[in-house]
């Protein structure tokens, strides 16, 4: 039988900001996308102030600058996985870390994320019998890295790394997974070079 309700006290909201951001950089070399300035506070910090009030708790993600992603007043943790192996790596740390039976994962670039993302995912993850995860979806596009995650498939993630996988949506596909449709295609917005921090930084 599917969950009558996932309780926010329940989840444990991770913000993924662990990758290497190649394309934020002009020479290719990366930075850390999450500490770029966005309409005058760190574009993490967007992420972290939408998400912490959907959630019982939070954790920051990140491989580098550790003690300025601290002052955030959350958490931080590392990948296990070494060689900034993605996002999977990041909800494996989180897994890892977290006491609560799920866990929401939302990239570090995405200021704009919905702030009913985390009820969302839930009413349809504890709709859907059989299903363990629950995936955004605007229109044709699912949106892997918006994700709740029930934590009893950390066995499962693990051994996929083990294999030495790393995409996100051939990890999940097998597994029961809901997809969630939300309307607002701009609520995911990805920010990823310096061209779209510019573009998007006026209100």
């Amino acid at each position: 039988m599917p969950a009558s309700r996932i309780e926010r006290s329940e989840i444990t909201g991770i913000v993924l900001a662990g990758g290497l951001g190649r394309r934020m950089s002009t020479d290719g070399q990366g930075v850390d996308k999450g500490l770029q300035p966005f309409r005058g506070r760190p574009m993490v910090q967007h992420a972290i102030e939408r998400l912490a009030p959907q959630v019982a708790t939070l954790l920051v993600n990140t491989n580098r600058n550790a003690d300025r992603h601290a002052r955030f007043g959350w958490p931080v943790i590392g990948d296990a996985i070494e060689g900034f192996a993605g996002p999977l790596a990041g909800l494996h740390a989180g897994m890892r870390h977290a006491r609560t039976r799920y866990v929401v994962t939302v990239p570090c670039d995405s200021p704009f994320l919905p702030a009913d993302l985390v009820e969302r995912l839930a009413t349809g993850l504890a709709g859907a019998h059989g299903a363990r995860l629950a995936v955004a979806r605007t229109r044709e596009h699912a949106h892997p890295v918006f994700a709740l995650v029930d934590r009893s498939l950390l066995a499962d993630l693990e051994t996929f790394l083990a294999s030495g996988q790393r995409k996100i949506d051939a990890w999940y596909t097998p597994l029961g997974v809901v997809e969630v449709e939300f309307d607002d295609d701009a609520a995911f917005r990805n920010i990823n070079t310096p061209q779209e921090l510019s573009e998007q930084e006026p209100e």
